[in-house]
């Protein structure tokens, strides 16, 4: 095989150009009416009330923190604990260190790769204030003992949902079991919209504490009667710069609303294409003698193929890498490893649950190969000849 194989490609087409031109025609590139539309929908396929659209995953992640400290009802405040799986991406976690939250790393599951949820009873007690689930690689978490665990404790559920737009659980979206949830729309990810990120939540008071703290911290995006300054005056001069909350600017490109729309109406399709090739991967590589596979909990929208190296593997990691790199595969490490390993760290109020065994196996042994909207039977195949 002399093609490379990649870990993402372009699910755009004509449709998204013709977006993009459509946008510049109008003369109006910052967040308007194509941003707006993009949101609503993105709310109906999620199954929220309400979606707001950022300028990245990241950001959305950041606005997902902030928004809690500005809730009136039970916020967050500095010194609270958050509980985090110890693998997952750095903006996942750098909110809770910029709000002054106290992070706890619990360990990971080696075959689901996401929360351990032995380790995550015990990691909850009374000084809990949230846990935020990671749905790694498009792999949801297992909600119902999450939620169990929780029960009438007065803790959070936030949801990371950045890999793993499409997946569900007992039939429902993930990134919409917690009180808030966030989104990436980035190239690799499942639908790309040149830089995107998105934050859903059925609440009305974060809904527009979000759309304040996105923009400047001004109301002028707020409706006039709302959860954050009560009732807007109608003197527009008035309110073009009013500031009642210290936001950021995270607005999207109305280019990347207006891409957005032609990708959500492509994601069913893309999804059903990453399923299909999944069942392939799982086909070829569940027996196998030396890679173990991530295992599927409720329906996953397979972001890409995770595999580890067994202990008793006659060959290591860098050995298989530098063999699918001289191939042209594509290979990455399974997200950031365990992060608890990272000198970042030293400017976090951070503890561990235990000595995050798994999560640093799977730093040692772990990594990924691309999924794809297409079909990838052959690149497959082939990826599994070069590990027999």
């Amino acid at each position: 095989m002399d093609n490379r194989y990649p870990l993402a490609t372009t699910t755009w087409d004509d449709a998204e150009y013709a977006a993009i031109q459509r946008v510049v025609k109008s003369g109006m590139f910052t967040m308007g009416k194509e941003v707006q539309e993009f949101e609503q929908r993105f709310a109906n396929f999620v199954g929220s009330r309400y979606a707001v659209m950022v300028n990245s995953g990241s950001s959305a992640n950041l606005l997902m923190i902030a928004a809690m400290f500005f809730k009136k009802d039970s916020p967050l405040k500095r010194g609270d604990e958050v509980i985090v799986p110890a693998v997952s991406w750095s903006t996942t976690y750098y909110p809770l260190q910029q709000y002054g939250l106290k992070v706890k790393f619990v360990d990971v599951d080696k075959a689901t790769l996401n929360f351990n949820l032995t380790d995550l009873r015990e990691a909850v007690n009374e000084n809990t204030r949230a846990i935020l689930a990671v749905n790694l690689l498009g792999n949801p978490n297992d909600f119902s003992a999450i939620k169990e665990i929780i029960g009438d404790r007065n803790i959070v559920l936030l949801e990371d949902n950045c890999e793993s737009l499409g997946a569900t659980f007992g039939g429902k979206q993930a990134g919409t079991f917690g009180l808030m949830g966030t989104f990436s729309s980035f190239f690799s990810h499942h639908i790309a919209t040149m830089e995107g990120g998105v934050l859903v939540t059925d609440d009305d008071e974060l809904y527009h504490i979000s759309l304040c703290l996105r923009a400047h911290g001004w109301t002028r995006n707020l409706p006039k009667n709302n959860l954050v300054c009560g009732t807007k005056s109608d003197n527009a001069f008035e309110e073009s710069f009013r500031f009642v909350l210290p936001g950021y600017n995270f607005r999207p490109l109305e280019m990347s609303g207006a891409i957005g729309i032609e990708q959500l109406q492509k994601l069913p399709n893309i999804i059903t294409g990453r399923r299909k090739n999944a069942e392939k991967f799982q086909v070829l590589f569940k027996n196998h003698p030396w890679l173990d596979i991530q295992e599927e909990v409720g329906e996953s929208s397979w972001f890409g193929f995770a595999l580890v190296i067994k202990p008793d593997a006659t060959i290591n990691r860098l050995e298989l890498m530098q063999k699918l790199g001289n191939a042209h595969i594509d290979v990455r490490p399974i997200v950031a490893g365990n992060f608890a390993k990272n000198e970042v760290l030293r400017w976090f109020d951070y503890t561990t649950v235990g000595n995050l065994e798994a999560a640093s196996y799977i730093d040692e042994k772990g990594f990924f190969i691309g999924n794809h909207h297409y079909d990838v039977s052959k690149e497959l195949e082939y990826v599994r000849s070069l590990c027999d």
